[in-house]
């Protein structure tokens, strides 16, 4: 496999803990643990994911991952976030930065090893066509991986990109909240229904005024129409 993960993380038992079972599973692994060693070995690295602890020294996780999510050379790096903070806001903060994941501590080494995987398998799945999808004015390149409106080139992080491209592929039909995490995140039970409503509001931020499309049923889901 030999794909790059850079791990950040203050403990030296949690970091050995990760790094190992993710050597196990065949990644390439790095470790730092500070927030400024993360933005350097980035720079010189570009690791395909980074697993990121949010109470770090000299650079809190949040700040690194708004650090990165803001430059459009590291934008699209995924990032997974691992914290031992319960409380939600940390979490909603995290993911409405950017962040494609998060998991929480005590957390299980499978576990962790499977939601590397599937961040990794949606964010670097080879497109099978070159189509476009349209919606209103969102055009949806799904060879480029590319999303616009009106011709505006769209940033999207690769969990939003798919979460899109499964609403538009469906158009007219609702998605429940667990069916998008089955198919967007890979997750074959409800794990945190609250993940959805946050990529939603992430993504209808960034539509503007195209975000009307997306349309929440009460209790239920989403659903894209034209």
């Amino acid at each position: 496999m030999n794909q790059k993960i850079l791990v950040a993380e203050d403990e030296p038992d949690m970091l050995a803990l990760v790094a190992a079972n993710l050597c196990m599973a065949g990644f390439d692994v790095m470790k730092v643990e500070d927030g400024i060693s993360v933005l350097s070995a980035v720079a010189a690295h570009s690791p395909k994911l980074l697993i990121l602890d949010l109470m770090l020294p000299g650079m809190s996780g949040l700040d690194v991952c708004r650090t990165l999510k803001g430059n459009s050379c590291t934008a699209g790096i995924p990032i997974i976030m691992l914290t031992a903070k319960a409380e939600e806001v940390d979490r909603i903060v995290g993911l409405e930065l950017g962040a494609d994941d998060y998991i929480t501590k005590p957390f299980s080494p499978r576990e962790l090893v499977l939601r590397v995987k599937n961040v990794l398998k949606r964010t670097e799945a080879p497109a099978e066509h070159s189509d476009f999808l349209t919606v209103g004015d969102i055009v949806l390149d799904k060879a480029r991986l590319r999303v616009t409106i009106c011709g505006r080139l769209i940033e999207f992080t690769a969990t939003e990109f798919n979460l899109i491209n499964v609403l538009m592929e469906r158009r007219g039909f609702v998605q429940s909240r667990a069916t998008l995490l089955n198919d967007v995140w890979g997750y074959e039970r409800v794990v945190d229904t609250r993940t959805v409503d946050t990529h939603i509001r992430r993504l209808r931020e960034k539509l503007g005024s195209a975000a009307d499309c997306i349309e929440t049923i009460r209790g239920f889901g989403y659903r894209i129409s034209e």
